[in-house]
């Protein structure tokens, strides 16, 4: 059983997607804590000291235990930030890494000495104008 699982997960890549998820998750990690704690204190400052954690539109106040209703509009703005520098990373990355294969070079043709058109190496009959070549 154990020989069919390894098995399993060297044939189909699950290993590596694996690996990939866990260095996703970890990269998300990174993002976050850049943007909270790199990018947006200095945005904040510049904007007039704004702890963009804390802008909420307030829908309903709170009443006894009841907690008030809140757009909470400066997380959703770190969380778009957020979105923007993963992708941005993830697009550098994957052009990094996934380069274009060649273009396959052309295959060798001959003229047909009747219509002029192209026709491959190996044909007898013209496939345009139907001529034996």
């Amino acid at each position: 059983m154990m020989a069919e699982f390894k098995a399993f997960l060297l044939k189909t890549n699950a290993l590596a997607l694996a690996v990939g998820v866990i260095i996703g998750i970890a990269l998300g990690n990174v993002v976050n804590s850049l943007v909270n704690d790199i990018i947006m204190p200095p945005i904040g400052v510049l904007l007039g000291g704004v702890d963009f954690t804390g802008l909420v539109i307030t829908l309903k106040d709170a009443v006894g235990d009841t907690p008030a209703v809140t757009i909470n509009w400066g997380t959703f703005v770190q969380t778009v930030i957020n979105f923007i520098v993963i992708a941005a990373v993830v697009f550098v990355v994957g052009k990094t890494l996934i380069k274009e294969a060649p273009a396959a070079p052309p295959a060798p043709t001959k003229n047909c000495p009747y219509c002029r058109q192209d026709n491959a190496v190996d044909a007898s009959k013209c496939m345009h104008c139907a001529s034996a070549i």
